[in-house]
This record gives C-alpha cells, sequence and structure tokens, in this order.
C-alpha cells in the first residue's frame, strides 16, 4: 500500500474546475463508516444515520460524475455485518431495497451502471433479485461504473477466487505455470473493473477491515475524521485534491 494520510482541516479546497486540471483517479473506493456514531450523537436511532448515509452517497455520485472519475466503489455491507443486532440489520435490509428502487431510475437516466461485489450466495433472495434487475437495467451505461460491496470480505473473496482457479485447473481452462497477478485478479469479484486508485476511510478508524485487501496493494489511503453523514463535497473534493499532491512510484524509483 502506499501513502497513510489524514486530512486536515488547514488545507484548501479547490473547485472541481481546478482539480480536473490535474490527475483525477479512475477509481476510488470508499469505506462509508460513522453512520451509528452520528445518530448516537443525535439522541436519533441509528438507522438515521443510515438514511443520511445513503444521501451522501447521492451527492459523491454526482461530484464523481462532475470529476469525471469513472469508477466508485463503497463499501457498503459487510460480511461481518451480519452479526449486529437483528433490529438493526432489518431496518438496513429496507433501507437497501428502499434506495435501490427509488434511485434506481435516476442513476440510469444519468449514465451510471450499478453492480453488486460480495457473496451473493448468502444475500437474501429479495434483495438479490432487486441487486440483479438494477445491474440488468444499468448494463450498457459507461458515465459511472458504481459497485456496491454487499454481503462483502475481502477474505472470502480471496478463498472463492482460490476455489474458482483450482477448478479452472483441474478441468484444463488454465495452464497452473501459467497463472499470475493478472491471471488471479480476473478470478475476484472485481474481475472487470482496476484497482483502485484512492481509498478514502471516514469516521477517524485508521484500519481497512477486510475491504479490497488484493485490490490496493498499491492504493493511496486517505483517513478523515469526519463521519460518514457529515461527508460533503467538500470534504470529496478535499481527498482528491490531496491525492494529486502525492508521487505515486509503485515500488520504483
Amino acid at each position: 500500500m502506499n501513502s497513510i494520510s489524514s486530512s486536515s482541516d488547514s488545507l484548501a479546497v479547490p473547485t472541481v474546475s481546478e482539480l480536473k486540471k490535474n490527475k483525477i483517479p479512475f477509481h476510488v473506493a470508499i469505506i462509508m463508516d460513522g453512520n451509528g456514531r452520528w445518530a448516537l450523537k443525535r439522541n436519533l436511532p441509528r438507522i438515521s444515520g443510515h438514511r443520511k448515509g445513503v444521501i451522501v452517497l447521492k451527492n459523491i455520485v454526482i461530484t464523481c460524475k462532475e470529476l469525471g472519475i469513472k469508477y466508485l466503489t463503497v463499501y457498503s455491507f459487510s460480511s461481518e455485518n451480519w452479526q449486529r443486532p437483528r433490529i438493526e440489520v432489518k431496518n438496513l435490509m429496507v433501507l437497501f431495497l428502499d434506495s435501490i428502487k427509488r434511485e434506481l431510475e435516476d442513476l440510469n437516466k444519468n449514465g451510471v451502471r450499478l453492480k453488486l461485489i460480495g457473496q451473493r450466495e448468502t444475500i437474501p433472495a429479495k434483495i438479490l433479485k432487486t441487486f440483479e434487475y438494477s445491474e440488468q437495467k444499468t448494463k450498457n451505461n459507461k458515465e459511472l461504473f458504481l459497485n456496491i460491496a454487499f454481503n462483502y470480505g475481502s477474505r472470502q473473496e480471496i478463498i472463492d477466487a482460490v476455489k474458482k482457479l483450482y477448478i479452472a485447473a483441474r478441468n484444463n481452462f488454465i495452464n497452473i505455470d501459467n497463472i499470475d497477478v493478472k491471471t488471479f485478479s480476473k478470478f475476484l469479484y472485481t474481475e472487470d473493473f482496476p484497482d483502485p486508485d484512492l481509498l478514502i476511510r471516514t469516521s477517524g478508524e485508521s484500519r481497512i477491515s477486510n475491504f479490497m485487501l488484493w485490490q490496493i496493494a498499491y492504493t493511496e489511503l486517505y483517513f478523515t475524521k469526519t463521519l460518514w453523514p457529515d461527508f460533503s463535497k467538500k470534504h470529496f473534493l478535499k481527498a482528491i485534491y490531496n491525492f494529486q499532491r502525492r508521487s505515486r512510484r509503485f515500488g520504483k524509483l
């Protein structure tokens, strides 16, 4: 992994037009953390934070389009999140379904292509059906590729890739001596999009939490104390500006 940085409130924030004069990340990934803490600080139920988080995501999608970012991957629901209190999980499932149904037409109209990355076999049938319908409806869009990590865990993703690779090798679809990084990547959930250039995590936590462990080998990391429901366009532009000020060497001189 490349540079690790925390946000600085003193850092001036350029406008979208100013940022576009320099290199824009092709793929941005976000760990959208802090919804529950945001709600608790306001004596609100935790689901209120998640609802506000959906609004923030919509604004970030719009900003990505303005900047010309082609891929946005967001950590929506991890495979470990099923262990949360049953009522919170139930409320989250309702929110996911309502949000996708409500926003789908607008996303499609604006050229956004949706994709689910995660272990599909254990996703509740109703939710999976809604996700897959959204994927089918937006499959020809090319303005922005929005990847939703749902029921996602990177370690499980790698295990699943190893299993698929083993089956392919056993059936002589692939020569085991020819397996390299590029080949292995084709067996991941993220097979058809590039590795992230920038990973943003909100809420002040400085860890990856089992998210895209393989894909972020040379990704720039940016941590901010801002809770996700408070993460504004200004905060996002600040992260992009921070990215532009770094020197990416990918292990070279």
